[in-house]
């Protein structure tokens, strides 16, 4: 019997990929018919590329989500643990930021100018973070660039540094990998003409002595990091590590930036405020208005003063950072809902615990049959990898993926009526999902590695 890399039969794994691929096809025609009629209007289909990622051989069209459950345009419903891929962690559509966008929506979405909500919504990101001063801006990709751009003005630093595997947004200047040990574009870059390598440095997760070697120089304007890779697999922090990179950074004038935008499923504060990270910089998109296009990037005190004299210095002009729809009207009122009353302490203590559960039970349902995986979690966010060691880096983490059983698993869930996220194995729990959820996930995986496994 020809196993696969991941331990599983190759053979039950391309039945169990042709059997769920016939079962989608067969379950979904209103879907099917939508995704051909789409073709004629959009690329491939979708308005996002990223909208095939799905395991699917078409497109699942949505025709409505609330909470924790989704129902598709077939009338199909699904218990949702991906949410969006982070988007709707705290749920889709919650009513308190649901009510406040129908209350702004007839006041005017946009002026360009501030209103008295921006006063709370400071406060409230700085009690979440402890950094006192923030800006908005509509993706994290916009916050991760113009913090990038800041970090270089600060510093008078031309370099970056990022880790393996790592992603924030579609920052060009992250988008570089290794290979053989050395750096390269990372694979699938569309259209790049000039070397992002010249000023990105990249180094492996967890490698204090790489990262100590890439900073001696003090070229480096930043390091951008989040503080568990969460988009190659997950890769956890080795114990020191963060104190060592903080550390780091401080000793060499790096600046260091933490991206949140998945991590801050850790807690309340993210993994920052739980962990007592010192950030100079902080970024954060997806949750923060309810599922809306808001992203915020935080700063200390020291940095807001050396941002104001970096701009001093640049003189009038354009600056390179901020969209006409940064900071509008509708994205404040969103954001201050959500932040007083849905992505609170109490959010979390339903999440943290009932995604331990969620964790637990799938590693249980591995262990049961000696497959050779694990599972790892950060806070209200768990991914089962088909490995069996956790890896502590991006290669390792990348070694551990397996498309082909990925896909068979994917599939089998979703057509059982539950969602995990497209890209990897991972799971959100929100405040709003049930344990009757979770106990149906997992039973439902354990049920699908007893037919791959057979």
């Amino acid at each position: 019997m020809e196993l696969s890399e991941a331990g599983l039969p190759k053979a039950q794994v391309e039945a169990m990929t042709k059997r769920e691929t016939d079962r989608y096809l067969q379950s979904n025609p209103i879907s099917q018919k939508l995704g051909q009629e789409a073709r004629r209007n959009w690329i491939k289909g979708v308005p996002h590329h990223w909208m095939l990622d799905w395991s699917t051989p078409f497109p699942l069209f949505v025709a409505d989500a609330k909470g924790a459950t989704l129902t598709d345009a077939d009338g199909h419903t699904y218990d949702d643990f991906c949410l969006g891929d982070t988007g709707s962690m705290f749920g889709h559509s919650p009513e308190p930021v649901a009510k406040a966008i129908a209350a702004q929506s007839s006041h005017g979405l946009t002026y360009m100018l501030p209103t008295e909500d921006i006063i709370a919504v400071g406060s409230l990101l700085e009690n979440m973070f402890g950094l006192p001063f923030w800006q908005v801006t509509t993706t994290a990709t916009d916050s991760n660039r113009f913090v990038i751009r800041w970090c270089r003005a600060i510093t008078k630093r031309t370099k970056v540094l990022v880790f393996h595997g790592a992603y924030h947004g579609a920052v060009d200047d992250t988008f570089v990998r290794m290979k053989n040990g050395r750096a390269i574009h990372r694979p699938g870059l569309i259209g790049q003409v000039y070397d992002l390598t010249t000023h990105t440095k990249v180094v492996e997760f967890n490698d204090v002595p790489a990262l100590e070697a890439a900073l001696k120089d003090q070229d480096v304007a930043c390091v951008i990091t989040e503080p568990a890779l969460t988009n190659i697999g997950m890769v956890l922090p080795q114990p020191g590590f963060l104190d060592a990179l903080q550390s780091l950074c401080k000793k060499t004038g790096t600046l260091l930036v933490i991206d949140e935008t998945h991590t801050i499923s850790t807690g309340f504060g993210g993994y920052t405020r739980t962990h007592h990270l010192k950030p100079d910089f902080l970024t954060l998109g997806k949750p923060v208005a309810g599922g809306l296009p808001t992203a915020v990037f935080g700063c200390t005190a020291d940095i807001a003063e050396r941002m104001r004299a970096a701009e001093k210095e640049a003189g009038p002009g354009y600056s390179g950072m901020g969209t006409t729809l940064s900071a509008n009207a509708l994205q404040f009122k969103a954001m201050r809902a959500n932040l007083e009353h849905v992505m609170t302490p109490a959010a979390y203590a339903h999440m943290l615990p009932l995604s331990e559960k969620l964790a637990r039970g799938i590693e249980g349902e591995i262990k049961k049959r000696n497959i050779p995986w694990h599972v790892s979690n950060v806070g209200a966010r768990a991914e089962f990898v088909c490995a069996p060691e956790r890896p502590r880096n991006g290669t390792e983490a990348q070694a551990a993926m397996h498309g082909p059983v990925e896909l068979a698993v994917h599939l089998y869930l979703l057509n059982r009526g539950l969602l995990i996220a497209p890209f990897h194995n991972m799971t959100l729990v929100s405040p709003v999902t049930t344990e009757a959820q979770v106990a149906r996930l997992v039973t439902t995986i354990g049920q699908c590695l007893d037919e791959l496994a057979a």
